[in-house]
């Protein structure tokens, strides 16, 4: 049952904006509304239905995006999983924080099977404790904090993504954090899942289940809840043999990586039916309507799993199908439902359009609060900031010797990543090579996919963007590849 006062408040609560976007203000300090943050792993923008899938069902993900704002041009930090998760939890860019790759068991360098001209910096394996985190700023306003799920912002403990007991998630801020993989696959060999042929039946999930338990228990003071799930990352494997024989009998024939894809539409519908849970457990809690569910992926899909089109390239490079990604945000009574956001926003807004939904003052950070925008307040296109991503090192690490160089659209194939940044500003994206020092320039309002390089047509603009580039990485110091 919605409660009418409370959607009076959080109108009033909007009213409150002023005239900068990154400034949010609360009115009833007692009514701040809980947020619970959803974040899905390696999820392509093109994977749910209601961006457009043609076959993956995701009724919980779809009901969502009806029932509040869908974002369609929103972004990761970065092409990678680490580096994205620590933009995301400091408002800062990868390069700022030195944090480009995915995090290792210890500090080094990457070792490629092939020769490269040049080499990466260094490897980090942890967030700094000094960094101030979402949780700890939304902690500082007085809410209570909790995580659940995949860290991987810190170098392993005892097992593949064991939270780290000096750089977890209790040392950034969470007052509440429990470790558990769930049913997701990372954990079969220590406890295995049972075949499941009975149609509308899932394996039960304990870090679901954790999630659901943490909302519907009694608070004294707002929450900041973030549900960070192993889903739908490799290992890709359903123990759901009627989700299987569903999807062979709907994806075409045709499809390259078939047997792929169609393992992938049932792991995809399975963490849907977990966002479910979630929703059906905050309903439970009587506090729906004062929560703000933000529904967000880290980066773009795997090439091997997920088509990406109608965008150009996936997980691990800089085009549009590494970084573009789906994001949801619901609030009842202040979000319209069915509304659709154009406006470009990336992962390091979160923190601070977090603070700011909060009745906070948002940190300095490299991101900017798109709080306004959920109610249809949008800066002008001259605006709005730069996005900047960086990424100075090589994908893969192992068989980088034997990937294809090239990068189109749904290849179904690791390409070979080589050192690049990218910015983009208005309707135009510009990529820079490091090894050749190589640009391309796009207008993605005609060419989403990325085909038609405008750098030599457009020149005086290619130079603008990539001086803008320069100047922004050496701003935030940020490390680059240097030559052999």
């Amino acid at each position: 049952m919605s409660n009418p006062s409370f959607f009076a408040k959080a109108v009033a609560a909007f009213c409150c904006l002023v005239a900068s976007d990154s400034h949010f203000a609360v009115a009833d300090a007692e009514n701040r509304p809980n947020i619970l943050f959803i974040l899905a792993d390696d999820l392509a923008w093109s994977d749910l239905g209601c961006y457009g899938h043609p076959w993956h069902d995701t009724p919980h993900l779809d009901r969502l995006a009806s029932e509040g704002a869908r974002f369609t041009q929103a972004y990761s930090p970065a092409p990678i999983c680490s580096a994205s998760r620590a933009s995301i939890l400091t408002g800062k860019t990868p390069a700022r924080l030195q944090f480009e790759f995915v995090t290792k068991n210890e500090p080094g360098r990457q070792k490629i099977d092939f020769p490269t001209p040049m080499s990466a910096p260094p490897l980090t394996p942890n967030l700094p404790l000094e960094e101030h985190t979402i949780a700890e700023c939304l902690k500082d306003e007085g809410y209570q904090t909790a995580f659940f799920g995949k860290w991987h912002v810190s170098s392993h403990h005892e097992r593949y993504l064991g939270w780290s007991p000096t750089h977890g998630p209790a040392k950034q801020g969470f007052e509440f954090a429990e470790e558990d993989y769930g049913a997701h696959p990372y954990d079969w060999k220590r406890s295995p899942v049972a075949t499941i042929k009975e149609p509308g039946s899932f394996a039960a999930d304990s870090m679901v289940q954790r999630v659901g338990a943490f909302l519907r228990q009694d608070h004294d003071r707002p929450y900041f809840a973030m549900a960070s799930s192993f889903y739908v990352h490799t290992p890709v494997r359903t123990p759901c043999q009627w989700l299987r024989e569903k999807y062979d009998a709907r994806v075409p024939a045709t499809s390259k990586k078939r047997n792929n894809r169609i393992e992938y539409a049932a792991f995809l519908e399975t963490f849907d039916h977990h966002v479910g849970q979630i929703l059906d457990s905050l309903e439970a809690s009587g506090r729906a309507d004062r929560t703000i569910v933000i529904f967000y992926s880290d980066n773009g899909g795997h090439p091997e799993y997920t088509a990406n089109a109608p965008l150009r390239g996936s997980k691990w490079n800089l085009y549009e199908g590494g970084i573009r990604v789906p994001m949801i945000v619901r609030w009842p009574g202040v979000v319209q439902p069915k509304t659709e956001i154009d406006r470009p926003v990336i992962g390091y807004d979160l923190l601070p359009t977090m603070v700011a939904l909060a009745g906070g003052n948002p940190p300095k950070c490299d991101g900017e609060s798109f709080a306004g925008s959920l109610r249809g307040d949008f800066p002008p296109t001259n605006e709005q900031h730069s996005l900047i991503w960086h990424f100075p090192y090589y994908h893969p690490e192992n068989g980088f010797a034997k990937a294809p160089d090239s990068i189109g659209i749904d290849d179904f194939a690791t390409s070979r990543t080589r050192p690049q940044s990218a910015i983009r500003r208005g309707q135009y994206k510009l990529l820079q090579f490091a090894e050749d020092n190589r640009v391309e320039l796009y207008d993605l309002s005609n060419d989403i996919g990325e085909q038609n390089d405008l750098s030599t047509q457009q020149a005086a603009l290619a130079s603008k963007l990539q001086q803008e580039l320069r100047q922004t990485l050496t701003r935030q110091n940020a490390r680059f590849p240097m030559a052999k």
